[in-house]
């Protein structure tokens, strides 16, 4: 234990650089398992150090709350389906917050406690003791209040994400004026809380931010879902560092800064790959909405397109030259990975060149559709990112799209009328032939009808994702080249 605390600073730094080493390993799907390691190692090293330094730690506590944690996570990690993968991220964001939380309250509570009992007393009892200063109550008012934004944003995100009732989206002209009020009362309360120490401003202060983060994002729009976890991502990364500050622990802050960093960056991308800015997702309203075109009075518009059989599909796909998939959330809802991993098998076994296209936003969160895929152990070099299959595409016989909707609409680059217009989309309407799996002809998350359904090189391919391309397996094994 001394030898611990001895050289703590230095256990400090091996697990900050191990965190680092994660980033970098988790940027690429070959290394991303080797990343997670170095990810566990170091959280593993930072837990047992700072419990070995802590001054009078209460051990019963600490061991049960990390027994406890450690069972719910490990029973819910074997359990999560891949469709509730994004829920259950958004609802782990909100644990941080939260813990950040409790620490910032924990922490006031325990200083005013010593305040009270005097610096005699705790002098007499061996207890050394500093009031808290300017720095420290700032770093609780800024811990606090990013953590109670990024707990209830998160519960409103896991509830929308999981199509549960009490996460509606609101709308209407009220909106904003009421996000502008309660943001500005929250910063009044904690200013004042910040120069005067006032309790009653900071119990203020902290119900105004959990307040704040559920009116926040409950205006935004499905469409938007996947930013707005990657951004809560870097939320609670942020608190997490500034609850370090206050706690002087520098891994906390170290590994609060690279998960707050490295979550901005990810919005950043996402956010070009919609072609929106980060401002007009958070408080620019929601992301479609639009309703299908229309010829008047709310009569929708009459469209043609032409449907056909898996065994169609099967066919048109064994006699191509070059295939290229592209995943969506219907992929994801049908948890048909791996019967989309058999039928490229299949294809490749009889000659066919067979690639899958992934669009960044494709999903419910970033990486949705990369994670799916590497599930069901589809080759990494078989994987291509948007910048590098778009051109590729004029050149591809079939391109088979399942589930995904709003990443491959035509109008992102046609119509300037369209509220996705200048998104950048995988191009497969440029394909000689393109087959589309989907339940229905129902809208995506944007709300907008999809020009790619109604081209004339397009053919519609009806029913759960699985089953259809499983009978598209069976189609080419019956048919062959």
């Amino acid at each position: 234990m001394e030898f611990i605390r001895d050289y703590a600073d230095w256990f400090y730094l091996i697990g900050a650089v191990l965190f680092i080493l994660t980033l970098r390993g988790l940027s690429g799907p070959k290394t991303a398992i080797a990343g997670n390691r170095y990810g566990m190692i170091a959280m593993a090293i930072a837990v047992l150090t700072t419990f070995f330094v802590a001054d009078h730690p209460v051990i019963w506590m600490i061991v049960g709350a990390m027994i406890l944690g450690a069972i719910i996570g490990i029973a819910r990690a074997r359990t999560v389906p891949m469709t509730q993968m994004p829920e259950t991220v958004a609802l782990m964001h909100s644990l941080v917050g939260l813990a950040a939380v409790l620490i910032a309250i924990a922490a006031i509570i325990h200083n005013n406690k010593l305040v009270e009992l005097g610096p005699e007393l705790l002098a007499a009892n061996g207890v050394s003791f500093h009031e808290m200063s300017k720095v420290h109550l700032f770093e609780l008012f800024v811990g606090c209040f990013v953590g109670a934004i990024t707990f209830t944003a998160s519960v409103f995100a896991y509830g929308k994400l999981a199509a549960k009732k009490w996460a509606k989206t609101i709308s209407g002209g009220w909106v904003k004026p009421v996000q502008a009020l309660i943001f500005i009362a929250m910063l009044g309360f904690g200013i004042h809380f910040f120069l005067s120490g006032s309790m009653t401003s900071f119990w203020a202060m902290t119900a105004l931010a959990l307040a704040f983060g559920w009116v926040w994002i409950a205006p935004v729009g499905g469409g938007d879902m996947p930013v707005v976890v990657s951004l809560l991502n870097s939320f609670s990364g942020w608190a997490a560092a500034g609850i370090g500050f206050t706690l002087e622990n520098n891994m906390l802050i170290v590994a609060g800064s690279l998960v707050g960093s490295s979550g901005a960056i990810l919005s950043y991308i996402m956010c070009k790959a919609m072609n929106r800015s980060i401002i007009n997702v958070l408080f620019g309203g929601a992301m479609g909405g639009a309703a299908a075109p229309t010829a008047g009075a709310g009569e929708q518009v009459q469209r043609n397109y032409r449907s056909g059989s898996a065994d169609d599909a099967g066919f048109l796909m064994s006699n191509a030259d070059s295939v290229v998939i592209v995943p969506g959330y219907g992929m994801a809802q049908g948890r048909a990975q791996n019967a989309v991993k058999e039928l490229a098998n299949l294809l490749k076994e009889q000659g066919v060149t067979v690639r899958f296209a992934i669009h960044p936003v494709a999903g419910r969160m970033p990486g949705h559709m990369n994670v799916l895929l590497a599930e069901a152990d589809v080759p990494y070099e078989d994987i291509l990112e948007m910048d590098e299959i778009n051109s590729d595409f004029p050149a591809t016989d079939v391109v088979l799209v399942i589930g995904a909707n709003d990443v491959v609409n035509p109008a992102a680059k046609d119509d300037p009328n369209s509220p996705i217009y200048g998104m950048p989309i995988l191009e497969a309407h440029k394909a000689r032939t393109i087959m589309v799996i989907k339940r229905s002809m129902a809208t995506g998350y944007a709300g907008l009808d999809n020009d790619l359904f109604y081209n004339d090189k397009t053919m519609m391919v009806f029913g759960d994702a699985k089953k259809v391309v499983e009978d598209m397996t069976k189609a080419i094994n019956g048919t062959g080249h």
